[in-house]
């Protein structure tokens, strides 16, 4: 496969000095989580890993404890306090990079979070030609104007208009020029309308619908399309196998089943639970369940499985994805399983948060055959599905 040319040097302002009121709750939506990380730092890793150098995110004020703890672990990130409007707060921003002199310059909203390299592309290309560039859509409904008391007053031919987005790209002379010279009396919109201002021309480049802006608190549940760099659904397995001892409980899938021996191990020794939270652990990419509790920490002794699983799901969510549904295989001569079938999928349901119709729960035998066919001990396996939450 070519490998794809490098792009052009660039700095980048991400602005993030909003309220966000329109979401809700006191804490500003640009520092809120979304698939699994803040706002913010989705947008920031695309412009850093598109190479933006240097790249500046303005905040609030008071906006510093927030920035830090969302943007924690991202390398080469200049914090920059915002003013009264959009327009002072990118004015500031530019002044950050003044003494930095970069070619040009890309202008972000942190509540646009999912940032196709390919936008950033055509917009720097674009640069040649013009002293900005732009990413639009074209308007797909009818428009109408509205006159008073919200009476259709005109039509609007949407042919010639069309949906703005960020990152809006210029030449950073330009656009630092202009900021300089706007009188700050009007709220420009955009920095696309400054330049203009400024006698600047603004080419069109063709944008995309995953720059979807997030504004109300519904947003942050129903999402829309996965944003680029997640799939939109992962697959884990996992296998665990414990030995059968005389004098030990038996917990299968949080459940204690009775029967003459039980499973050994550290903890509570739970086969199945063990098995669902690699296998959830498997499909994020974060390793299993002795890394995360490993044997050798005697605070895990004789522990519930049940908190080893709740963790991995917590793992999950936080990594932006939800549990689809659960599949599990138990493998052992006795107990019988079917007896405690319906328990443990209420268990095991309640524990991961699914629908007890998202759990299913098997049993079968090796035929006598093996370790588990002579009844020394017990193995599970457990495939996972996740979603994009």
């Amino acid at each position: 496969m070519a490998i794809p040319p490098a792009l052009p040097s660039f700095a980048a302002i991400v602005v993030a000095a909003g309220k966000g009121l329109r979401v809700g709750g006191d804490l500003p939506k640009q520092f809120r989580i979304w698939r699994g990380k803040p706002l913010i730092r989705h947008s920031v890793e695309a412009l850093v890993a598109a190479g933006a150098q240097p790249l500046v995110v303005v905040i609030a004020a008071d906006g510093e404890n927030a920035a830090e703890a969302a943007l924690a672990g991202v390398d080469g990130v200049r914090l920059v306090a915002g003013g009264a409007t959009r327009q002072d707060s990118v004015r500031n921003g530019l002044e950050a990079l003044a003494a930095d002199a970069p070619g040009s310059v890309l202008i972000h909203d942190a509540a646009r979070p999912d940032l196709p390299t390919a936008v950033i592309e055509r917009l720097l290309a674009a640069l040649d030609r013009q002293p900005g560039a732009i990413p639009v859509l074209p308007v797909v409904d009818s428009l109408a104007v509205a006159g008073d008391g919200e009476v259709m007053a005109g039509k609007a031919v949407r042919e010639a208009l069309r949906r703005v987005q960020t990152p809006q790209a210029f030449r950073f002379d330009a656009i630092l020029a202009a900021h300089r010279d706007w009188d700050g009396a009007t709220d420009a919109g955009d920095d696309a309308q400054v330049l203009m201002e400024s006698s600047g021309s603004v080419a069109l480049v063709e944008g995309d619908e995953r720059l979807r802006k997030i504004t109300f608190a519904e947003d942050f549940v129903n999402t829309g399309s996965p944003p680029s760099h997640l799939p939109a659904f992962r697959v884990g397995q996992g296998f665990d196998v414990h030995r059968l001892e005389p004098g030990e409980e038996l917990w299968l899938c949080g459940v204690q089943v009775p029967h003459d021996m039980g499973l050994a191990g550290h903890s509570d020794a739970d086969v199945a639970l063990h098995a669902i939270t690699d296998a959830v652990l498997g499909a994020i990419g974060e390793g299993d369940i002795g890394t995360h509790f490993p044997p050798s920490d005697p605070q895990w002794r004789g522990a519930r499985s049940g908190r080893f699983l709740e963790h991995a799901v917590g793992l999950a969510r936080d990594a932006g994805y939800a549990i689809a549904n659960i599949d599990l295989t138990l493998i052992c001569e006795a107990p019988k399983i079917g007896p405690h079938r319906p328990a443990m999928r209420a268990e095991v349901a309640r524990l991961t948060g699914l629908a007890e119709g998202a759990v299913s729960i098997k049993a079968t035998t090796t035929e006598k055959l093996g370790f588990t066919g002579r009844g020394e001990g017990i193995a599970a396996q457990a495939i996972v599905a996740l979603t994009l939450a």
